[in-house]
C-alpha cells in the first residue's frame, strides 16, 4: 500500500480551517470520496484560489481537470479578479460533461472554456500566453509538458503541479516505474533550470509553486 505523505489527521486539519465554500464544492468533495476519483481536495484547492488572487490571474490553463474541481476553485479566483477565462482539458467527454453541469450549477460557466483533448497538445495550441498553469496530467507526462509549459506561461507567471511527493514513491529507490520516473525527471529539470523559482508546498500530496523568471 502506497504511504501518505501527508499525515491524515493533518491534512483534515488543514481541509477543516477551509473557509466556507459552496454547495456544489461539497458535493463535488462527496462524490470523489464515493468513486475514489482523485482530487485535490480542500486545502490544496483553497490554496490555488489564493494564489490565483495574489498574482491577479485571469487567464488560467489546466492541464488535466478531472471533471472540474479545480477549475471550480481557479474560476472562483478568476471572478474575484475581475473576469477571465480557466481552460477545462480532459481527455473524456464524460468528465467533460460532469465539469459543465458542476461549473454550471456553480455560475461560472462564462468563465470556462472546455476541450476534450491531450492537455499538453491543447496548451501548445493556444496562440497567448497564461498568467497561471496548473498540471495534474499522467505523470510519465510531466517531463515532455515542461517546454510547452515554458512557451505559454509569461514571464511573472506562476506553475502550480500536483502530486510531487507522489504518495512517498519518489524516496523509494526499487519504485523505477514510468510515472514515479516521470515525476522525478520533471522535478530535476525545473529546479535545475534557471528559468524557474520553485518550492514543493507540503500539502495533500506535495504541490509545486513555481514563478518563471
Amino acid at each position: 500500500m502506497t504511504e501518505t505523505p501527508i499525515p491524515e489527521r493533518l491534512q483534515d486539519y488543514l481541509d477543516h480551517l477551509v473557509p466556507s465554500r459552496p454547495d456544489e464544492l461539497f458535493l463535488m468533495e462527496e462524490h470523489a470520496r464515493a468513486e475514489g476519483f482523485p482530487i485535490i481536495g480542500p486545502a490544496c484547492g483553497y490554496f490555488c484560489y489564493q494564489i490565483a488572487r495574489l498574482v491577479q490571474a485571469r487567464q488560467i490553463f489546466e492541464l488535466g481537470s478531472g471533471f472540474g474541481y479545480s477549475t471550480a476553485w481557479f474560476a472562483r479566483a478568476v471572478r474575484d479578479n475581475g473576469g477571465g477565462v480557466v481552460h477545462h482539458t480532459v481527455w473524456d467527454q464524460d468528465l467533460s460533461d460532469q465539469a459543465r453541469r458542476h461549473l454550471s450549477a456553480l455560475g461560472y460557466q462564462d468563465l470556462v472554456a472546455f476541450h476534450v483533448a491531450e492537455a499538453v497538445s491543447a496548451l501548445a495550441e493556444q496562440s497567448h500566453c497564461f498568467d497561471l498553469i496548473f498540471s495534474d496530467i499522467d505523470k510519465e507526462g510531466y517531463p515532455g509538458s515542461l517546454p510547452v509549459i515554458e512557451q505559454r506561461l509569461r514571464p511573472g507567471g506562476v506553475l502550480l503541479v500536483d502530486n510531487l511527493l507522489w504518495g512517498n514513491r519518489i524516496f523509494d529507490p526499487e519504485q523505477q516505474d514510468p510515472a514515479t520516473e516521470g515525476v522525478r525527471a520533471f522535478t530535476r529539470a525545473l529546479f535545475a533550470s534557471e528559468q524557474w523559482i520553485g518550492s514543493i508546498i507540503p500539502i495533500r500530496d506535495g504541490l509545486l509553486l513555481a514563478q518563471r523568471r
